[in-house]
């Protein structure tokens, strides 16, 4: 099995060219039944991360579902007023997990962009250099693998207050750490291959070679870890909002759990728990699926069915 990555193509106008390399990935992923299923979950995600706030029935934090007679709905399961039931200070539960797909979608996105991004080119410039350049560049990454995430994170935001960028950096700060190391290998190896050296022979610059011919040569495995990055900071900002950490001026995934855990109905109200739940399970699957199918273009060797 071979899919175009879409390196080179230089024939034919941009937009055309992308479009086919577009094409192509989605071709490619519809042979594969769970990196499909993925596809379309990642698609839903995206768009109620897009405009779920603004098919929000009501307003997630202000509004308060009410019966006819003016007394508060609370805790009450899916009825026709609330179709996802109300939570325990009367909320429209619908109108929570709608709105809070946004915030989750920023973070899952920046977070997996930044993440991906910030390792790959300290994985780049570390392999390609070596020396005191990899010298410095891995023992700062090894600081990092030796800071846990969740204690480090709590320890900032409790000195700051948190919202949604913040958080995102505070992810991609300790999140880094392995597409770094994992570009670090493989940019060793292609920096040895002959069209490397020939590169260099020819005159060609450091920014060139590394930026021009090794960089293209280790961008899938840059690529795939950007996905997983993705879902590392849903988990992550899902886990901080959890902890109370969160956003307190924006509804998320993350913070509809804290909330259902922090009233005591967390065994009760399994309609106020099992949407965001899901939401997150879903999308962070759906994620690591995409994932696999490439992995086993870029490792063969951890394809079963060859």
């Amino acid at each position: 099995m071979s899919v175009d990555f879409g390196f080179s193509r230089p024939s034919g106008s941009w937009l055309r060219t992308k479009a086919t390399q577009a094409v192509g990935q989605i071709q490619f992923l519809s042979k594969d039944r769970p990196a499909f299923a993925g596809m379309t979950i990642i698609g839903a995600f995206v768009f109620l991360g897009v405009f779920g706030p603004y098919l929000a029935p009501h307003d997630p934090i202000r509004y308060t579902v009410q019966t006819a007679n003016g007394a508060i709905m609370r805790l009450h399961a899916p009825t026709a007023a609330a179709p996802f039931g109300t939570t325990a200070y009367g909320k429209d539960v619908l109108s929570q997990f709608l709105a809070g797909a946004r915030p989750t979608l920023i973070v899952g996105l920046f977070g997996g962009l930044g993440t991906g991004i910030i390792g790959f080119l300290v994985g780049l410039v570390s392999g390609y250099f070596g020396g005191w350049v990899d010298e410095i560049l891995m023992r700062f990454t090894d600081l990092t693998f030796s800071l846990p995430f969740m204690p480090m994170a709590l320890l900032l935001l409790t000195f700051i207050s948190p919202n949604i960028w913040i958080i995102t950096v505070v992810i991609v700060a300790f999140l880094w750490k392995m597409p770094a190391r994992v570009v670090r290998s493989e940019v060793l190896t292609v920096r040895e291959r002959t069209f490397v050296k020939s590169a260099k022979a020819s005159g060609a610059s450091d920014f060139r070679t590394m930026f021009f011919h090794v960089a293209p040569n280790v961008l899938p495995i840059g690529f795939l870890y950007t996905a997983y990055g993705v879902a590392w900071s849903i988990a992550a900002q899902a886990s901080l909002a959890f902890l109370g950490f969160g956003d307190p001026t924006t509804t998320s995934w993350g913070r509809m759990l804290r909330q259902v855990f922090a009233s005591g109905s967390i065994r009760v109200a399994w309609w106020w728990v099992i949407p965001p739940a899901i939401g997150i399970a879903a999308v962070t699957t759906s994620v690591f699926l995409i994932g696999r199918a490439y992995e086993e273009v870029i490792n063969p060797e951890i394809n079963t069915e060859q």
